[in-house]
């Protein structure tokens, strides 16, 4: 008995432990909570919508929204399952973000008399439900992520696929910009997800050839440059750019794609010399296109000179009638469904953060930024912890992403940076952008879970 006594300790202290690694699930409890809160942020928004815009409450678009946050909830209890581990922070944030997006598209319709399937929010609900299942399809099926390693090239081939879609003969979309299709009468956007398969390619293709761009080249103003041979991968994604560019007069896309290979390089190689050259790069491309290209010139002139008499009648007008709703949302804000946001054009899509800046004010702005900021912060925290290069590439890539493009979209409708034909992440009406980034939800919580259960201690 005694001799037995210190091998029954230990087996029951290895169970012990064991249960402690297998058993909680502490983070899909603060889910759960975060998750529940978020849900009700979404709904006081709609509500409060209705009654500054209507004066009263309509229960069916709660009803709706209320079968959105069941999906919701299906994909917490998908990922108790199959995924216990993963962030417990992103899914929560997508929601709130999603939901406020919509009420304030809800709101924009009041404005605007849309009802029916004219009814942007109508649309986005659609597209909401489509995402959220996208979502929970990548958690249940993807269960292994580094399975997409396997298909670095064919990624990078669908990628470009999908970016030349709008050239193909009857699936253009009659658009400013040659980046729409349109399936069954619904504009969308193939760029979006174009993105995502991009960011597998360059992870993948990092990590195979990351030895040779980290290698040494020569030593100038204190910063190590790369030898010339290495520059092709650079040069090749720069002229793709240019070339979405000139091709499909859409800037933002171009310089989202560009900047996404940039911060991947640095991430793969560790070399400061990669970002000086991306910078360069996107300086001389822009000032390249912008002597040939005449949408790029009037890009610039209407940031330049948006208050222009002249301009402000024609091409400076929208970008102008958004400046003016920050400014008259103040600090506070008018109140949701109590202010004007319907004046600017595009109010639901392209200025969703003017809008909504109008309505909840400069400090309910800065709580969308602070959410977005948490969220971008979220998914470069799971890179950096893991382990496996291809999955911090990954999903330091597709954070960056969303963050680049909060940046974008916001510095241009605030006349810090000129405007380009980008979307706000989660907010914004479009079918194209919400499914693409709730893609990047379901691989950041896939993602997180992965490098949350791989071993960090030896129990024995």
């Amino acid at each position: 008995m005694t001799a037995t006594a210190p091998d029954v300790t230990a087996d029951t202290a290895v169970l012990r432990a064991l249960r402690r690694i297998r058993g909680p699930q502490t983070q899909r409890n603060r889910e759960f909570w975060l998750l529940l809160f978020a849900v009700v942020v979404a709904g006081a928004a709609l509500t409060l919508v209705q009654l500054g815009a209507l004066g009263r409450i309509d229960p069916m678009i709660l009803l709706i929204g209320g079968g959105l946050a069941v999906l919701v909830f299906a994909l917490h209890i998908v990922l108790r399952f199959v995924a216990s581990d993963a962030d417990p922070f992103v899914l929560p944030i997508a929601t709130l973000l999603t939901g406020v997006g919509i009420a304030e598209i809800y709101r924009i319709d009041i404005a605007n008399h849309d009802t029916g399937w004219n009814a942007s929010s109508n649309k986005q609900l659609m597209w909401m439900a489509i995402s959220v299942v996208g979502a929970i399809a990548i958690v249940i099926f993807l269960r292994n992520y580094r399975v997409l390693y396997k298909y670095t090239y064919v990624s990078g081939l669908t990628g470009l696929v999908l970016l030349v879609l709008p050239f193909i003969p009857g699936l253009k979309a009659d658009a400013n910009a040659d980046v729409w299709i349109s399936i069954g009468g619904l504009g969308f956007q193939p760029g979006e997800l174009s993105k995502i398969f991009l960011a597998i390619f360059f992870a993948g293709y990092l990590v195979r050839t990351r030895e040779s761009l980290s290698s040494v080249g020569k030593r100038f103003a204190g910063i190590t440059w790369p030898r010339m041979r290495e520059l092709g991968p650079v040069i090749v994604v720069w002229l793709i750019s240019l070339g979405i560019i000139v091709a499909q007069h859409d800037l933002g896309t171009g310089v989202l794609i560009f900047g996404m290979f940039i911060v991947m390089l640095y991430v793969a190689t560790g070399k400061t010399s990669w970002v000086l050259i991306g910078v360069a790069g996107v300086v001389v491309g822009v000032a390249v296109v912008s002597q040939f290209l005449t949408y790029v010139q009037n890009r610039f002139n209407t940031w330049i000179n948006a208050f222009d008499p002249d301009l402000m009648q024609d091409q400076s007008y929208q970008l102008t009638q958004g400046i003016f709703g920050l400014a008259h949302g103040g600090l506070i804000g008018t109140g949701l469904g109590q202010g004007r946001p319907q004046i600017t054009p595009v109010a639901e899509s392209d200025f969703i953060i003017t809008s909504l800046g109008e309505e909840l004010g400069l400090i309910g702005l800065f709580a969308l930024l602070c959410l977005y900021m948490v969220f971008v912060s979220r998914g470069l925290r799971i890179g950096v912890a893991g382990q496996d290069d291809f999955g911090k590439l990954l999903a330091v890539g597709v954070s960056f992403t969303i963050g680049l493009q909060v940046f974008i979209m916001v510095g241009g409708v605030t006349r810090v940076i000129p405007l380009t034909g980008l979307t706000t992440p989660f907010l914004a009406a479009g079918g194209s952008s919400l499914i693409a980034n709730w893609l990047i939800v379901g691989l950041l919580l896939r993602i997180s879970d992965g490098v949350r259960r791989q071993p960090r201690v030896v129990i024995g």
